[in-house]
């Protein structure tokens, strides 16, 4: 379905500018967007994916990943066919970076299906979500007034301004921050890392939970450097927002090694001297999953795959000391 864009600016001769993200496309009349989803019509701007969902799954939390969000519950998860970044490794590029068969949801649609499944709310989430912007700004308050959450599962590439009115309809978010070095960004994901930082920073201080993803790479990302501005930038927000470290496996058009081991695990150890809650994904390492209490290190909850035991808890707090974890339960 298409709808008229929300950011944009008309430019002389038929010309416009998308200002929804950072790549700011300007584009002749009959142009796409980088993103693959918006389009110039006549000097209008025009998003062609309107509840266009190329795939809809009841999933654990915890796959988003979120782990101090409502622990153990299951999420209504959708993914539009788009993203503004172009990722080399993109896990996801045959729904994010090819046109795929897609079905209508309309918003009023979505809330019911969240409804019936008895859903906590819907991970807008698999591909790019920021580039499905107006679908979500007009589903998200449908949700909250049912009194579901709204999740975010995003590259965070997006401008200051259309950010800044999506958070008040968001509950929680993970964001996926690549790397720290803008030669990364630039060279790997086609992108820039400023607006990134900038998403998080704006993030971190609003009311939406955050948790962040970090993709380890061979050769890539994966130095000690690399990793300990990853580890002092996420500190600088704060050492409670929750860091996943995640294992990468080949997969689109970069063809280098699967992470080690030794790799996830000497990038485990530096995170955890500056951050309260740092985890291992893709990868079985011992103990990599479960949530410990920073203060005593009493097991607040046991993680193996997506099943989840909340086993250590009172309420929000460890049920052995007594500090409050910041959980969302």
């Amino acid at each position: 379905m298409s709808k008229e864009a929300a950011w944009y600016r008309a430019l002389p001769d038929e010309r416009v500018q998308c200002v929804l993200c950072p790549a700011e496309c300007v584009l002749d009349d009959g142009k796409t967007g980088i993103c693959g989803c918006r389009q110039n019509n006549k000097g209008k701007l025009y998003t062609d994916n309107y509840g266009e969902t190329v795939t809809v799954a009841m999933d654990p939390i915890e796959k988003k990943p979120l782990y101090h969000f409502y622990p153990g519950s299951n999420i209504l998860s959708v993914g539009a066919n788009c993203c503004n970044l172009g990722c080399l490794h993109c896990q996801n590029w045959s729904i994010s970076q090819e046109k795929a068969r897609t079905q209508y949801i309309a918003p009023e649609v979505l809330v019911e299906l969240t409804r019936r499944h008895n859903s906590i709310g819907v991970a807008f989430t698999y591909t790019e979500p920021m580039v499905w912007y107006e679908y979500i700004m007009d589903t998200a308050p449908l949700l909250r007034s049912a009194g579901m959450k709204v999740v975010l599962v995003s590259n965070g590439y997006i401008m200051p301004e259309p950010l800044g009115e999506l958070i008040p309809h968001v509950d929680a978010a993970n964001i996926d921050l690549k790397g720290m070095r803008p030669e990364f960004y630039s060279k790997v994901c086609k992108g820039k890392l400023e607006p990134v930082l900038k998403t998080l920073t704006m993030l971190a201080s609003s009311n939406v939970h955050l948790e962040i993803t970090n993709l380890i790479i061979p050769g890539k990302n994966d130095s000690d450097d690399d990793i300990q501005r990853l580890v002092d930038f996420v500190a600088s927000l704060s050492p409670d927002i929750p860091l996943h470290l995640s294992a990468y496996h080949p997969e689109y058009k970069l063809n280098v090694e699967a992470t080690p081991a030794d790799t996830m695990l000497r990038a485990l150890m530096l995170a955890r001297r500056k951050l309260k809650y740092v985890y291992v994904g893709n990868m079985m390492v011992d103990g990599g999953s479960d949530t410990k209490c920073p203060e005593c290190g009493h097991v607040l909850i046991r993680r193996t795959g997506y099943r989840t035991m909340v086993t250590g808890m009172n309420g929000t707090r460890c049920e052995q000391c007594g500090k409050e974890s910041g959980m969302i339960r």
